[in-house]
């Protein structure tokens, strides 16, 4: 099993949810050339459909100021429910 080791972030930018636009404001489908965060701040509970860097979308349910340590491209708009949300990078 592997270990996560969670240390602080040196920058983070806001979430603005969106079906078709990356956190770096490109529309690559794969990830190709965009850097993923290294976690997501959840400030309002929810639903987060997190996008990975090769496409794939996982819906993680979240309570208010959980940090979900994903290596995320996007949350898309259609499902998410959360709210507040920032993506935090090293």
């Amino acid at each position: 099993m592997a270990h996560l080791t969670i240390s602080s972030f040196t920058r983070w930018a806001d979430i603005t949810k969106s079906d078709t636009v990356n956190f770096d404001g490109s529309v690559s489908t794969t990830g190709a050339n965009v850097k993923p965060c290294e976690a997501i701040y959840v400030g309002g509970a929810g639903i987060v459909a997190a996008v990975m860097s090769n496409g794939t979308v996982g819906n993680f349910t979240c309570v208010a100021g959980e940090l979900l340590p994903l290596r995320a491209i996007r949350v898309n708009s259609t499902t998410t429910s959360a709210t507040l949300m920032l993506a935090l990078y090293q």
